[in-house]
């Protein structure tokens, strides 16, 4: 079961700082995804980080913005947004995958609700 947070509203150029808490004594071994949907588009893939942490990745377009990190310990990834934009507004879902590397929505298994985040340009 994962669960996501820290949604919420921010101006344009601020930050914010995603949590998922995820319950299960495998979560290392668990790649770990961060997905955006806004209205009337496609759940697209913005970062995602292997098991180890050794591996990430990130979509071009917020690359150098958000950093995506995990506390194995604490069963949690993170997901640190910086500079938002307006067009980061969307609603964002944590989610997991066992095995290979994979950016792409179905071939991650596991998925948390999603939390809500709005930029004020």
């Amino acid at each position: 079961q994962l669960q996501a947070s820290g949604g919420g509203l921010v101006q344009a150029g601020g930050s914010l700082r995603l949590s998922c808490a995820a319950s299960g004594r495998t979560f290392s071994s668990y790649i770990m995804g961060w997905f955006r949907q806004a209205p009337g588009k496609e759940r697209e893939f913005v970062s995602a980080m292997s098991g180890s942490g050794r591996l990430t990745g990130h979509a071009p377009s917020v690359k150098g913005r958000f950093t995506i990190s995990r506390d194995n310990a604490k069963n949690t990834v993170y997901l640190q947004m910086n500079s938002l934009k307006p067009e980061d507004m969307a609603v964002y879902y944590c989610a997991a995958k066992e095995g290979s590397w994979a950016t792409t929505p179905s071939s991650y298994a596991y998925w948390g609700q999603g939390t809500q985040v709005t930029v004020s340009s």
